[in-house]
């Protein structure tokens, strides 16, 4: 069954940027402590790394985050989705209007204007159609940024919260959760690497 899952990284303040980010510089002033657990060599980091990457069969962000990653500054073939890992799953962006241009032309984007739930089935669709073709059950991963992953929550449309707190005190920056609903979280596992805690719940 496809589930859909909000996987991010956070610092101990909350945070999923540092101060004053951009599309020049998407994770802030200091936000690039965030991610040293995704290119660590540890074994726990690049086992859940893999496995991550490796049951997605579509990813959803925000149009913030597209314009970072795809953006000059943004991905390239070594710090791009699972680069590295797996072959490279559908993204579908939620956005007021599609992008003129984009630059990642070897990636497959979706552009949804009609809202986060309806960005959430065509991706359900991408991820069972890529899932009849595999032979295995590939899930939905939303990538961020906060909002999108805090509006989803609030929407009741995940099935599970991934978090990778690292160990940094941002101080500022962008904050994962702003308020909203109150929502029930059972923890399902818990690994704690020297880069990362990476803790896994299911949201009731």
């Amino acid at each position: 069954m496809t589930r859909i899952i909000a996987d991010i990284s956070v610092s101990l303040d909350g945070f999923i940027t540092g101060p004053d980010p951009g599309p020049d510089n998407g994770l802030g002033a200091g936000g690039e402590a965030l991610h040293t657990w995704a290119f660590s060599d540890a074994p726990d980091d690049r086992r859940i790394l893999r496995e991550a990457t490796a049951r997605s069969g579509a990813v959803v962000l925000g149009r913030r985050l597209f314009d970072v990653v795809d953006g000059p500054s943004g991905w390239d073939d070594t710090t791009g989705y699972g680069a590295g890992e797996v072959g490279k799953p559908a993204f579908v962006v939620v956005t007021s209007s599609p992008p003129k241009t984009v630059r990642l032309t070897d990636l497959d984007w979706t552009f949804i204007t009609t809202g986060l739930p309806d960005a959430v089935t065509a991706a359900r669709e991408r991820a069972e159609a890529s899932s009849s073709g595999s032979g295995k059950d590939l899930d939905v991963v939303l990538m961020g940024g906060g909002a999108t992953i805090g509006s989803a929550l609030d929407a009741g449309l995940l099935d599970t919260l991934t978090l990778h707190l690292a160990p940094v005190v941002l101080g500022a920056g962008t904050p994962l959760f702003t308020g909203g609903a109150p929502r029930t979280l059972v923890q399902r596992s818990v690994t704690s690497t020297s880069t990362a805690t990476h803790l896994t719940y299911d949201v009731l």
